[in-house]
């Protein structure tokens, strides 16, 4: 569903990826493990598109990201078909960017509408569906001002799973929660990896990624230091840099 090679971003004269190399499985879960800074959320962005490599070569089901093969020649997407295309990849962010004005419910029909030209009738009955789904089917007519942050994160993800996308991607997205709200976006988060999604999750949450990973992918200088099963990478890593990390998270 995935694959990344030698992937390069630098930001002005600071290179923030110095070529990632990683494949992700359809119906995979894989977690990325490493210290902040290491080039994990920019990774992420890359996938979808919200930030654009400077070299290497990335695909999603298939496809290249950000450009379309003519010949032998590569060129760059406009921004509308860029668009289109991150349509079907759902993202979830560490900040929940509801709308404030808007319902659980308008919130999260939104987009079919607006995109895809979805009938409204059938985008909200889909949504009271997911909404059901992350465990808020009797607060679809709150407004996200009323919602404790897990419940506004399970309206995010409520809402990404509405454009019915292929790929999701979460960048930490328990780490602005209170401790006692972490366990309820987690229990969303492990229902859709029963259910076969593919994910690709930023994570400091060690024992999610154990319990819930096919691979954990270790980041740390804007490279894949190691990559493997949980049980190999959090048990006996090969890399010193690795272990140094392993040991200070467990």
């Amino acid at each position: 569903m995935v694959r990344a090679e030698r992937v390069c971003k630098s930001f002005g004269r600071r290179a923030v990826l110095r070529g990632v190399d990683l494949e992700v499985a359809r119906g995979e879960v894989v977690c990325l493990l490493g210290p902040s800074g290491s080039g994990k959320s920019t990774f992420l962005r890359c996938i979808n598109h919200l930030e654009k490599i400077d070299s290497g070569r990335l695909w999603v089901d298939g496809e290249l990201v950000g450009y379309r093969r003519k010949g032998d020649r590569l060129h760059e997407l406009r921004e509308r078909e860029a668009a289109r295309k991150r349509c079907e990849i759902g993202m979830v962010f560490q900040q929940f960017n509801l709308f404030p004005h808007m319902t659980v419910l308008e919130n999260v029909a939104f987009a079919p509408v607006l995109v895809r030209k979805e009938p409204r009738a059938q985008s909200r009955d889909r949504g009271r569906g997911l909404l059901e789904r992350v465990g808020l089917g009797d607060r679809a007519d709150a407004y996200p001002s009323e919602l404790s942050g897990g419940q506004q994160q399970r309206v995010a993800i409520a809402r990404a799973l509405a454009m019915s996308p292929s790929l999701m991607l979460f960048d930490e997205p328990t780490s602005a929660l209170d401790p006692e709200l972490v366990g309820e976006v987690l229990e969303v988060m492990r229902d859709l990896a029963r259910s076969g999604m593919t994910m690709v999750v930023v994570t400091h949450e060690i024992g999610f990624a154990r319990e819930v990973a096919n691979t954990l992918a270790f980041m740390d200088g804007g490279v894949v230091v190691e990559s493997g099963s949980p049980a190999q990478l959090l048990l006996n890593p090969r890399s010193e840099r690795t272990r140094a990390f392993i040991s200070k998270v467990l």
